[in-house]
């Protein structure tokens, strides 16, 4: 009998298109369904989140700028790297304890929902988007725009495809991202960011974040330059401390609650809408 002890693998975070260890190098013990230790995660602090919404920031203004055309071809492509790595992300979920029908289930539907939402990215302004009667000689027209930076809470169940149902309709509408994964399944997030790391997807659109959740939520949804949260936690004390932060800046909140993220309620154009601020512009008529 072998007394040889395993070496579990340390997730690090992703941040601005790196997978830097947290600022306190701090890490925390991941345990699968059955109370094994499977993993260790990163103990991400303050100046992790704020390290995080910088690099969110930075990189705006050059996804919001890109065509949708370009944006739905990066999700795309996201969608092609996670078929490809298929196998990695059912193994993982088994590792965390979820049969394998379940597994391979879950993987296959992120992937076709990564897809669905590729298709969005060049319809949803033209569906959204209006040009309005209007008194006087002029053209009117409404266009919905990103709202910018959005601060997600994950949630706890199916650890990667509720994450991309989140990720994908914020990214779709030209917002950067910035994601506090499951603190108890973190792994597919991280993940994910390797899948993010070799697609098309500029350093800086989507940052993972791991940890302790009452650490992080209060210094995320208090953030100046975060202008929305999306948050998929239903305890009375996590969603009153959101609330209250968000008012300080007039943050957006959208409170998302799921028990079933198979659902295709999941799969709506009006989930990017939730991000995104309509645009009025006049222009005299014959100008």
């Amino acid at each position: 009998m072998s007394d040889r002890i395993d070496v579990l693998k340390t997730y690090k975070t992703y941040v601005g298109g790196k997978f830097p260890r947290s600022e306190s190098d701090r890490t925390y013990k991941v345990k699968n369904s059955n109370d094994k230790i499977v993993a260790n995660a990163c103990r991400c602090t303050r100046k992790d989140v704020r390290d995080a919404v910088l690099a969110a920031r930075a990189a705006s203004k050059d996804w919001s700028g890109r065509s949708a055309y370009n944006r739905g071809q990066v999700l795309y492509r996201i969608a092609e790297m996670l078929e490809g790595r298929k196998d990695q992300f059912i193994k993982e979920l088994e590792l965390l304890g979820m049969k394998s029908k379940e597994a391979i289930y879950e993987v296959e539907l992120s992937v076709d929902r990564l897809i669905y939402y590729a298709g969005w990215t060049d319809k949803y302004p033209q569906v959204f988007g209006t040009v309005n009667p209007v008194a006087s000689s002029h053209f009117n027209f409404s266009t919905p725009e990103p709202t910018g930076v959005v601060g997600i809470i994950a949630s706890d169940t199916d650890p990667l495809l509720s994450i991309i149902s989140l990720i994908a309709p914020v990214i779709a509408g030209g917002n950067t991202c910035v994601i506090l994964a499951s603190e108890s399944n973190p792994l597919p997030a991280v993940s994910f960011g390797e899948v993010l790391h070799a697609s098309d997807v500029p350093g800086g659109v989507v940052n993972i974040l791991t940890g302790y959740r009452e650490e992080m939520v209060d210094h995320l949804s208090s953030h100046m330059d975060v202008n929305a949260v999306l948050n998929t936690i239903f305890d009375k004390k996590t969603r009153k401390l959101i609330d209250e932060n968000a008012s300080i800046s007039v943050k957006r909140v959208v409170h998302y609650d799921s028990k079933n993220w198979a659902d295709d309620t999941h799969e709506n154009p009006y989930l990017i809408l939730d991000f995104q601020e309509t645009k009025t512009t006049w222009h005299p008529v014959g100008v």
